[in-house]
C-alpha cells in the first residue's frame, strides 16, 4: 500500500511495471448520447465538461499535438514519470463506431513515449465488438507496430484501461440527474469488460441531490461487488451555467455541502468499507476557481487534500478495509 493506509493507484502501474506512468488528457472530438439527443440534450445536470480537462487539451488540436503540449506540461511538474498514457476523457470515448475508435486511439499509441491508453466513457456507450476491439490492443494483437523501447522496457503490448462514468448506484439518484441509464446497464458494462482482462477503473460523485451520507455508505458493498480494478471519487461542484447549480440554490436542503473535514471523514468511512484490493485514483476533485461561484473549500490543491487525508486516516488510526465485509448485495440499491 505504499506506506499508505489505503490502496493508492499511484502506485499501481509502479509495481506492475517498475516506472511512473502520467496520464495526459487529450480531447479527440468525441460527443454524448445525453448531449446529442439520443437519450437526451444538454449532458448530466451536474457537467460542463470544459471545468474538468486542462488547456492543453483541446478538440481542435491534433491528438499528437495535444500529447506533445501535455508532455511538456508534465515534465516540469512529474520529473519522475517514465512514459504516459494517453487519458480519452473528455465525453464518452467509445462513443462511435470501431472504425473511428481504431483510428483515434492508434493515434495516440504512434507516440513513443506513450505507453498506453486510458478510455473515459459511459456504460451504454459500449458493446461487445468494442470491447472486443479494445481487448485486443491490450493483448498487443490490433496495432500494426509497438515500440521497440517500449517492448525492451517490458511494457510488450499497450496499457489499457477503461474507466466508466457511474457516479451512483441508486437508480432514482440516476434519473434525478439526467444520466439517461440505469445502475444495471453499470454493472453490465464493468462485467463485461473485467471478463476480457481488461482493467477497469469506475468514478462515483460523492453528495449528489437527495442522498445521504448513510446512502453514500451503503452502495459501498455494492462498488465492492462489481469486479473493478480501480475507483475515483469526487465532491460535488456546482459548476456555473449547469442545471445543478440551479437547483442547488432552488432547493439547498436537497444537498449535503459538507465543509473539507467533514467531507474527509466520510471518505475515511466509505475507505473503510472498501475492498482492501481495490486501488483509490481519487477521493476529492478540482475545478478551477472561474467554473465556479465560490470555492467552497478555498483554493486547496489536490496535493493538500491528499496529505489531509494521511494525517487524518493517522488520528484515526483505520484504514482501507477496516469495516469489509463480503457478503452480497444486490444490483442496486
Amino acid at each position: 500500500m505504499e506506506s499508505k493506509r489505503y490502496n493508492s493507484f499511484a502506485g499501481y502501474y509502479r509495481e506492475k511495471y517498475g516506472e511512473r506512468l502520467q496520464k495526459l488528457v487529450v480531447d479527440a472530438g468525441f460527443t454524448c448520447p445525453n448531449r446529442d439527443g439520443t437519450v437526451g440534450r444538454g449532458g448530466c445536470s451536474y457537467c460542463d465538461n470544459a471545468a474538468f480537462h486542462p488547456g492543453y487539451s483541446t478538440p481542435s488540436m491534433p491528438i499528437l499535438q495535444q500529447l506533445e503540449e501535455g508532455i511538456t506540461f508534465h515534465k516540469v511538474r512529474y520529473r519522475n514519470a517514465g512514459h504516459y498514457l494517453a487519458y480519452f476523457q473528455s465525453f464518452s470515448n467509445t462513443y462511435a463506431p470501431v472504425g473511428v475508435l481504431r483510428e483515434r486511439y492508434f493515434k495516440a499509441l504512434e507516440h513513443a513515449e506513450v505507453a498506453g491508453i486510458v478510455i473515459g466513457t459511459r456504460p451504454d456507450c459500449v458493446d461487445a465488438e468494442k470491447l472486443d476491439f479494445i481487448a485486443s490492443i491490450a493483448a498487443g494483437e490490433a496495432l500494426p507496430h509497438w515500440h521497440r523501447e517500449l517492448a525492451s522496457g517490458g511494457i510488450d503490448a499497450p496499457i489499457v484501461m477503461v474507466e466508466y462514468g457511474i457516479e451512483s448506484c441508486y437508480d432514482a439518484t440516476l434519473q434525478h440527474i439526467g444520466r439517461g441509464h440505469d445502475f444495471a446497464c453499470a454493472r453490465q458494462a464493468v462485467e463485461a469488460t473485467a471478463a476480457r482482462g481488461l482493467d477497469t477503473g469506475a468514478h462515483f460523485i460523492l453528495g449528489l441531490p437527495g442522498e445521504s451520507r448513510q446512502m453514500l455508505l451503503d452502495q459501498c458493498s455494492i462498488i465492492n461487488s462489481l469486479p473493478l480494478t480501480s475507483v475515483k471519487f469526487h465532491q460535488l461542484q456546482y459548476v456555473k451555467g449547469t442545471r445543478m447549480e440551479a437547483e442547488h440554490d432552488a432547493r439547498p436542503e436537497l444537498f449535503m455541502d459538507l465543509d473539507l473535514p467533514s467531507y474527509l471523514d466520510l471518505a475515511i468511512d466509505i475507505l473503510e468499507r472498501l475492498r482492501p484490493d481495490l486501488y483509490i485514483e481519487r477521493i476529492a476533485g478540482e475545478v478551477p476557481p472561474r467554473f465556479v461561484r465560490e470555492a467552497r473549500w478555498g483554493l486547496i490543491r489536490n496535493f493538500e487534500v491528499l496529505r489531509m487525508l494521511d494525517a487524518r486516516l493517522q488520528e484515526r488510526d483505520t484504514f482501507q478495509g477496516r469495516l469489509y465485509s463480503d457478503s452480497p448485495k444486490g444490483s442496486s440499491i
